[in-house]
């Protein structure tokens, strides 16, 4: 348990608020650059509990200033973009890309008010089908040399989907392993051909095994947590009998992110990001070590569940997540569908719009959950001491963060420490795009089998 006042520390993210101040230390996705397509590339963005307008001008520089223009507070999401700018529908202000308000047309043609003028304003850039934003202070942080920000575009996919609750209790579900055998539980296994662009639903590495047999007849997973230059590293270890073990190495990346195997040729990169204190939105990028990923399959299946434009799920509080009671008897654990999306909704959303911490009773599966917490009260701290956090990175260091490595895999009960780094170092060397190897696993090569 915790107290009422830790709970508020590591889940409020205000402008004021400590761990508010810890989030603006970093590149925030603020949309996917989908989103701004179309003939009036204009969206309203809450982020961060700060209400804004993100735009691309007629020159494809993005935008992003707060919502309300500065002259007498109109909504600038029912803006014109033209002239270089943002016009304000109201009286015709005319602002740029930087927030530097250009035009006051209904001012005397001789004012010089425009040049005083300047709408608050933040960077974006466009990294791997997601426009990120900056809401701190000073010069931003360089972005890490991570997979899916190194592989090309045809072998990345970016989606979202909105969540009502919390941040923090959205992420924890993904550094949390031992759900997946309870909450993922499907009682009959499906032909794992299928299972492109779908988690949990294909074979193991090195093996023909379902994961969604190992996961349903292996539920008590030894959890090992260490601690990296990004985070967390996790090891799921699930003895299927005395010659083989299964092994599933995740990720925890600082401040509120995680990276997954998605399959033996997928992994999955997802951030957690605050739209205010009782809501958030995900934002995946799948990355392929193999073939160009299907990007119509990937959008097609994921739009069966979330509508357009704000990427809220189908399948929500308002009609019980879909549940089926027929169903959790013969299907599934949770009687809510096939996609875990939902299941991991439901699980989060359920606990209230942000988790009582002062109630709950963690046990040893958790620990992953433990360490992250203690890590992010760490982080807060060193921010409110005037210190840079941990992945807050200068040009020169941004290769010093690789990988990370993730792999899922059947591999020996004596020997799995290996095993899973030959897994994964095999994949990196057979991508058809320069998938780098991270340093500490580098440094082991020569020990590995299956990168001589």
């Amino acid at each position: 348990m915790m107290s009422q006042e830790q709970n508020d520390l590591i889940t409020r993210t205000g402008p004021k608020d400590p761990c508010g101040k810890l989030m603006r230390s970093y590149w925030q996705p603020a949309a996917l650059v989908d989103e701004l397509q179309g003939a009036r590339p204009i969206r309203p963005v809450r982020l961060l509990g700060e209400n804004l307008v993100l735009f691309r001008d007629e020159t494809g520089r993005y935008g992003l200033m707060d919502r309300h223009c500065a002259h007498r507070g109109a909504d600038l999401a029912f803006g014109r973009l033209e002239h270089g700018g943002l016009r304000c529908a109201f009286h015709g202000w005319l602002f740029d890309a930087t927030g530097q308000c250009i035009e006051t047309p209904a001012e005397p043609k001789d004012s010089k008010l425009c040049q005083n003028i300047r709408q608050r304003s933040y960077p974006v850039v466009e990294k791997s089908g997601i426009l990120w934003a900056y809401l701190g202070e000073g010069e931003p942080p360089a972005f890490p040399e991570i997979d899916c920000f190194v592989a090309p575009g045809t072998h990345t996919f970016a989606f979202k989907g909105h969540m009502a609750c919390n941040w923090l209790q959205a992420l924890e579900v993904g550094i949390d392993p031992a759900h997946a055998s309870y909450l993922h539980r499907f009682f009959e296994d499906e032909d794992t051909s299928t299972a492109y662009g779908k988690q949990f639903r294909g074979a193991s590495a090195g093996s023909d095994l379902p994961m969604t047999k190992i996961l349903r007849e292996y539920d008590r997973p030894i959890i090992n947590v260490e601690h990296t230059e990004y985070g967390l590293r996790l090891i799921a270890l699930r003895e299927i009998d005395e010659e083989r073990t299964h092994v599933r190495v995740t990720n925890q990346l600082f401040p509120h992110g995680f990276v997954i195997p998605m399959s033996t040729e997928m992994t999955i990169t997802q951030w957690h990001v605050p739209v205010d204190d009782e809501n958030c939105y995900w934002y995946a990028i799948f990355t392929s070590y193999s073939k160009p990923v299907d990007k119509q399959k990937m959008r097609d299946q994921r739009l069966e569940l979330y509508e357009l434009p704000d990427y809220k799920s189908r399948k929500n509080r308002a009609n019980d997540y879909g549940f089926d009671p027929h169903e959790q008897q013969t299907a599934t654990y949770t009687g809510m569908g096939n996609d875990i999306n939902v299941h991991d909704q439901w699980a989060v959303e359920s606990m209230g719009a942000i988790q009582d911490r002062t109630q709950e009773h963690l046990g040893s599966s958790d620990k992953a959950i433990v360490q992250y917490r203690r890590l992010l009260r760490q982080e807060i701290e060193k921010v409110q001491g005037g210190e840079k956090p941990m992945l807050f990175l200068d040009d020169s260091r941004a290769r010093s963060i690789q990988g990370p490595a993730t792999m899922d895999g059947i591999g020996p009960t004596q020997g799995w420490e290996l095993y899973w780094m030959e897994v994964d170092v095999k994949r990196r060397r057979g991508a058809p795009w320069t998938a780098p190897v991270p340093k500490e696993i580098a440094d082991n090569v020569h020990k590995l089998t299956a990168a001589e």
